[in-house]
């Protein structure tokens, strides 16, 4: 087998309030201490305006200064970058991934959990379908924050000898308030799936005084921690390897036993 290992790397950090130009610039001053040549880079959900629901002064449409620095991004560095943004389409407002190729193209996911502690249920209009990603040899899905306590929506698939995605992908602004519950969710999502996990969350404080702890983190598919972040703004840099990703699944191949399901709409 000869299949190419995946560099990632996950941005931890702090985000300015409602402050689209502010958390811009220095998400781009991050990127750009990335010396070495990496295939994903995943930013925090919401990066530009840290988790709001005020639509109406933070959304922003698709063809806004969010997206312009995620494709201008994505090109200069030649890499995947994936984060999430408030959107405005049509007469609603979303909680949408990008995922944006360095040539340009993009897919998007609408998350579907809407957070029922917050106004994010009543203000935003929730997604129904999921994207897989390809990247080289890896496919991989990603999801957003609140998803992550959802175990049928994020669950893998194996069919005619092949897994539905290697590795899941959650950009998130988790609070310390349930950190225990983070780390539990992230690391059952890897064992339950055989793929490697990504948690990807801020740090500091928001505009409603939530307290952000970070502990970005990277998972094995036999849910090992390979990576915890501390409690401070960090460039994550891993690299996950493919072989050892196919021969646990060659050794233990439960998903020969997975229960196959649909899910309502």
């Amino acid at each position: 087998m000869n299949k190419k290992d995946l560099n990632i790397v996950l941005l931890q950090s702090d985000i300015f309030w409602e402050d689209n130009a502010k958390n811009l610039a220095h998400f781009s001053d991050l990127i750009n201490n990335i010396k070495d040549p990496v295939d994903l880079v995943v930013l925090p959900e919401m990066f530009s305006t840290g988790f709001t629901t005020n639509c109406s002064k933070c959304a922003e449409t698709m063809d806004g200064p969010s997206m312009h620095f995620m494709k201008e991004t994505a090109e200069k560095i030649n890499s995947t970058l994936i984060g999430s943004l408030l959107i405005s389409e049509g007469s609603g407002f979303y909680n949408r991934l990008t995922c944006m190729f360095s040539d340009g193209k993009f897919l998007t996911y609408d998350k579907r959990h809407l957070f029922r502690l917050s106004e994010e249920y009543k203000v935003m209009r929730k997604g129904s379908s999921k994207i897989i990603v390809q990247k080289g040899d890896w496919h991989f899905l990603p999801l957003v924050c609140y998803d992550l306590r959802f175990p049928v929506w994020s669950r893998n698939s194996y069919r005619n000898g092949k897994y539905q995605y290697d590795l899941l992908v959650y950009p998130s602004n988790w609070p310390q308030s349930r950190a225990h519950v983070w780390k539990s969710l992230l690391i059952a999502r890897a064992i339950e799936n055989q793929a490697y996990v990504l948690g990807v969350n801020r740090i500091g404080n928001d505009g409603y005084g939530t307290r952000y702890a970070g502990h970005s983190l990277v998972i094995d598919p036999k849910g090992i921690i390979l990576i915890d972040a501390d409690d401070k703004e960090e460039i994550i840099k891993a690299t996950l390897s493919m072989e050892e990703l196919y021969l646990f699944r060659e050794s233990f191949k439960i998903g020969l036993d997975w229960d196959r399901f649909s899910i309502e709409s």
